[in-house]
């Protein structure tokens, strides 16, 4: 029998200390290779096709102002096809908007007179449900379809972050802790919102410094009320903001601490996401149970919990797994209305562009194969423009 001398211990705190370094410095060698010249994403050119689909008017439509030169001029191919630029979207929404007839569509779908913000929690107790895909996608699609958005990341590990081209250990950039902290260190909200590749979107970032609010709530509940009505931070410091956006998107830490339930307290709309399966059912129903008793106790503290709509999403759906249908009817039987007609369809096409740290938005269609591509998108579009008319349906709009 051979004899193996015993494995030597090693300083557990400084070798996950240097992997995590390297990790880091490799991904931002991965991030300038990918963006240069300086590690920042920009954003494609958009085809007729698309630019006609996310503004609701016909292709044609476009080519005739176009030809009659009104608009912004799109770039044109060797092969003739036309191509617009995000910001070339927004000014064409404009100009509809200002020379369509009176009784036409409204190009720019943004806030009109007492339309509250709107602000949607994206929520799972489970990780691995699809929340942060599901919250990139839908603020790029609303932003892509003429609001004005706001993304905010409240997960510290920062994943909505990564897919906005932000590598928090390395930009330093600060999060909505700076905004909502307790001591001194507090700053106006304006300064931790920054720019996103996308027109019409700006982002929070988030940051493992994120996670010091979980410790410092309990202690600044013992010292005084303002720790005790955690709850209203996040709603006090978007009306700084109110004025600049339509919808506010947030997405919540996979966990119920103090930052979830603030975000929900602030929120006029909850999105939770779920894998139908068993077990995430199951993870959802003790989240549920949980959420709600902790829900009532804050409530007689003062908290308004009061929401426009609350839906949950399917995520990551294969329609040929037979289980994973079964499981949706099971759902279907107990939520009914409440559940997302559009599930989200699990797809290599999301997954791979996740790999370049970009969503579907992103991404060059002639990259993939276009079956998959055309399939993905089309079950993206269709949770987000549904969403879309939830939102819609609370300003009080068809």
């Amino acid at each position: 029998m051979t004899a193996y001398s015993p494995m030597p211990t090693f300083e557990f705190d400084e070798k996950i200390l240097l992997q995590g370094a390297e990790i880091s410095r490799r991904l931002d060698q991965l991030r300038l290779e990918k963006f240069p010249p300086n590690a920042r994403k920009t954003l494609r050119k958009f085809s007729m096709a698309e630019v006609a689909h996310y503004m609701g008017v016909s292709p044609n439509n476009l080519k005739r102002l176009h030809l009659e030169g009104k608009g912004p001029v799109p770039s044109t191919s060797t092969g003739g096809r036309r191509f617009y630029t995000a910001e070339q979207m927004q000014e064409l929404r404009v100009f509809l908007d200002k020379t369509g007839k009176s009784d036409a569509k409204k190009y720019v779908p943004q806030r009109k007179g007492d339309d509250k913000l709107q602000i949607i929690a994206v929520v799972n107790f489970k990780g691995g449900s699809g929340k942060t895909t599901t919250t990139a996608h839908l603020a790029q699609h609303l932003a892509l379809t003429g609001h004005r958005v706001l993304a905010i990341d409240l997960d510290p590990q920062a994943s909505l972050s990564a897919l906005h081209g932000f590598q928090p250990e390395l930009d330093k950039n600060p999060s909505l802790y700076d905004a909502i902290r307790y001591d001194d260190g507090k700053r106006p909200v304006g300064e931790v919102i920054a720019p996103t590749n996308f027109p019409n979107l700006d982002i929070i970032p988030a940051n493992l410094e994120l996670q010091e609010y979980e410790y410092d709530t309990p202690l600044a509940m013992q010292g005084g009320t303002e720790g005790k009505r955690f709850f209203t931070r996040l709603a006090k410091v978007l009306a700084d903001v109110d004025d600049r956006y339509d919808v506010v998107v947030v997405d919540c830490p996979p966990q119920l601490g103090y930052l979830t339930l603030t975000a929900l307290t602030a929120s006029t709309s909850v999105l939770i996401t779920v894998h139908p399966q068993m077990l995430d059912l199951m993870s959802m129903s003790q989240f549920l149970l949980m959420l709600g008793n902790i829900t009532k106790t804050i409530k007689r503290a003062g908290a308004n919990v009061k929401m426009d709509w609350l839906r949950y999403l399917i995520t990551r759906y294969e329609p040929t797994d037979v289980p994973q249908a079964q499981m949706l009817g099971f759902m279907q039987s107990m939520l009914a209305e409440e559940i997302l007609k559009n599930p989200m369809l699990k797809s290599t096409a999301i997954s791979d562009a996740g790999l370049t740290k970009q969503t579907l938005y992103e991404v060059e269609r002639a990259n993939f194969n276009r079956e998959t591509y055309d399939r993905a998108i089309e079950s993206m579009d269709a949770v987000n423009f549904e969403i879309q008319g939830l939102l819609h349906r609370a300003w009080g709009r068809l």
